[in-house]
């Protein structure tokens, strides 16, 4: 038997055995292609009315928040946007946000809107199929091999795809959706077409599925770019700060976030975490971001020393190739890193990708069960 012939078989095989859940996460992941546009969306009613002569500072705005916070949680971020309309973003852990009009300190709400859960609910079935508790870790499994399976779909679909005669005519017809055409050689011509067109932006979402899916798909990033853990592990860490206590009372929030703006030409969005009880003498590090949002090469950390005020130093948001690496493919997977085009391409594709599991379901259905013709109606002589 031909090789082949060999392998197609086997992608035929395999496309039908993990067909379903590839397309549970095509279609899940069309509906999360605009999540953080969706969500943005469904906090309009978070906005200032108006812009006041002053607002509050991110001491007080700290402090609101604190005061609103559970018992059990304290102020780990804040987060100010270039809008001057938006609101303050007080990060509490754990997932948990709360959102303080600038002017007045009102707290507005935590971000669980009822488009906020949609979206959360379709992103359950998108990561392990909406299964809880103990059973989320086998829908991580299905998942993630389904993944797998979903690149050796595209790998092969591509051998399989090349032109046996490679002419003109014979590569047009592979790389164009032609018109007129109906049943089989319809599907067979969108499959065709599809998979060669969407083949490198879905390697690349699928890749990036299977990052997020396993760990030796990140140790390999780590081992490809000569960044082991063994070898991360014999590295001095850098000293950030003094380790010695410093006199004085810390800088406050304020003045931090007026030096970062003032450091960062053109910036959209400033993030500054705040350090927790156990590190009364760590750096203030505030994240300047200049892009649409989940752009890691618009990212920049400014460290302050939390006394004086003075600049540490302005560093990547990545250390090293291997994290940059992994930045870039956690945000390709939903083309975040492109911005909004980027975002329009991954749906594109994603949506791609369903075509190309109904089009393979319809061919192999045909496949294994015919149509039988109608035999043509007898004539007899009149």
């Amino acid at each position: 038997m031909k090789f082949r012939r060999i392998l197609f078989w086997t992608h035929l095989v395999a496309g039908a055995a993990a067909g379903l859940v590839i397309l549970l996460m095509s279609v899940t992941g069309v509906v999360l292609t605009y999540e953080a546009q969706w969500n943005e969306w469904a906090r309009r009613d978070y906005r200032s009315e108006r812009a006041a002569p002053a607002p509050l500072t991110a001491d007080r705005l700290v402090g609101i928040a604190a005061a609103n916070a559970p018992e059990d949680r304290t102020p780990t971020s804040l987060a100010f946007a270039a809008d001057p309309l938006a609101p303050a973003a007080v990060g509490l852990g754990r997932g948990l946000t709360l959102y303080l009009d600038r002017y007045s300190g009102e707290v507005r709400g935590d971000g669980d809107t009822r488009t906020r859960r949609f979206l959360r609910s379709v992103m359950y079935w998108h990561r392990w199929l909406a299964l809880g508790g103990e059973s989320r870790g086998a829908g991580r499994v299905v998942t993630g091999a389904a993944n797998l399976v979903f690149l050796f779909l595209i790998l092969s679909g591509l051998y399989l795809w090349w032109p046996r005669r490679l002419t003109p005519q014979g590569i047009r017809n592979a790389v164009r959706f032609r018109r007129g055409l109906r049943g089989r050689a319809r599907n067979f011509n969108w499959h065709n077409a599809a998979g060669f067109w969407l083949a490198v932006p879905l390697a690349v979402i699928v890749f990036s599925g299977m990052m997020i899916s396993y760990g030796w798909v990140r140790d390999f990033i780590e081992f490809a770019a000569g960044e082991t853990p063994e070898a991360a592990a014999l590295e001095p860490a850098a000293a950030d700060a003094d380790p010695l206590p410093r006199a004085g009372p810390p800088i406050s929030l304020q003045a931090l976030l007026d030096r970062a703006a003032a450091e960062t030409p053109g910036w959209r969005r400033l993030t500054l975490r705040l350090p927790g009880e156990g590190e009364p003498d760590a750096p203030y590090t505030v994240r300047a971001d200049t892009g649409a949002g989940r752009q890691p090469a618009h990212w920049r950390n400014l460290r302050f020393d939390r006394r004086s005020g003075d600049l540490l130093g302005v560093f990547p948001a990545t250390e090293g190739r291997a994290q940059a690496v992994r930045y870039w493919l956690r945000f390709a997977h939903t083309g975040e890193v492109y911005g909004l085009a980027g975002q329009t391409a991954a749906l594109v594709a994603t949506a791609g990708g369903a075509l190309l599991v109904w089009t393979g379901f319809a061919m192999a259905w045909r496949r294994f069960f015919p149509e039988k013709r109608k035999a043509p109606p007898e004539s007899f002589p009149v």
